[in-house]
């Protein structure tokens, strides 16, 4: 006797929010990437569609930041050249270039003025041709200062600003609206404040398919099971028409999966069981990643190339539908 079975009808459709502008949108980008469309739970293609893949974001500072020695070799020479930096991350097969602007701390002995951030940002889109997003310092107003220079210098080029928080977002939503860029809001793992931040934002004027979520995540074996329940709920009220929980979702998996002990312990000081640190801090990148693209990912920030491989190709599989 065959089983049916049972599937979810669903009203709702996440929204489409496009990154990038090529030559012929007014922008210099090779392509653009464009995000959510779904109209069901992730790869759940017998429900719903999933018209967009998610794709993979390669992280890059405009300083030396303070990572583990497993990403030597790969960004050693480059650490202190975003624009090479950069165009090794586009190498090693982002679709998406995410630069934070670090060096403009305000804490730093040489803090970079808004203006060498807008020219980093200019030097970077000159160098690549993939979508970008930048993020500032994390200062609230030096955020503000960096991201107008910055929406102003990338002006056409539909780049994506953040990250705009619920107490200081009024300065980014400006910054976006007057360069027709998006923004990336972020709320700290909360469903109500992340519903909350959209409506702030889209009444400032910013366009809704302007908005990307960033609802903050945990790495694995660090909260990811709650980051994963909030992400979860969010797609459900999209799903169900909810319009202000519709939109795509952008997750840290890389800055997150590199904070915890276990990535970066030394062969010495690690567990029994652990393995070699290398390969244990790429797989604890690729397993956190692997998560939050089944919650409902359609952005995943990354940081090492060799965890890049095993995400796509995982992707790879994941979008090969199976209607039953």
């Amino acid at each position: 006797m065959p089983v049916e079975i049972y599937k979810d009808k669903f009203t709702g459709t996440v929204r489409e929010v496009i990154l990038g502008a090529t030559k012929e949108q007014g922008g210099t980008r090779a392509y653009t990437v464009k995000l959510g469309g779904s109209s069901t739970l992730p790869f759940l293609f017998y429900e719903g569609e999933m018209p967009n893949r998610p794709v993979i974001a390669l992280e890059v500072w405009d300083i030396k930041p303070d990572w583990s020695s497993a990403f030597e070799p790969y960004y050693g020479d480059v650490w202190n050249d975003p624009v090479a930096w950069a165009k090794k991350a586009e190498k090693y097969g982002a679709d998406v270039i995410y630069l934070r602007l670090r060096g403009a701390d305000t804490e730093l002995e040489n803090s970079k003025s808004p203006a060498d951030c807008a020219k980093v940002v200019k030097d970077v889109l000159a160098a690549t041709g993939v979508p970008l997003m930048v993020e500032g310092p994390g200062q609230p107003e030096k955020d503000n200062d960096v991201l107008q220079a910055v929406a102003e210098a990338a002006a056409g080029e539909n780049i994506a600003l953040g990250v705009a928080e619920k107490d200081n977002y009024r300065g980014i939503a400006a910054a976006a609206m007057m360069g027709k860029h998006c923004i990336i809001g972020r709320s700290p793992v909360d469903i109500n404040i992340l519903k909350q931040l959209n409506i702030m934002i889209t009444e400032m004027g910013v366009p809704i398919d302007k908005v990307i979520n960033d609802p903050l995540t945990g790495g694995l074996g660090y909260g990811i099971e709650y980051s994963y329940s909030i992400m979860e709920r969010a797609r459900w009220g999209a799903l169900i028409g909810d319009k202000l929980m519709a939109l795509p979702v952008v997750c840290l998996a890389g800055p997150e999966a590199w904070r915890a002990k276990e990535p970066n312990a030394a062969n010495e000081d690690a567990g029994p069981g652990w393995g070699d640190q290398k390969d244990r801090g790429i797989m604890w990148e690729a397993m956190t990643a692997a998560a939050l693209l089944q919650a409902g990912g359609d952005l995943v920030l990354m940081r090492h190339p060799e965890a890049v491989k095993m995400v796509k190709k995982q992707i790879d599989v994941l979008m090969v539908p199976n209607k039953y």
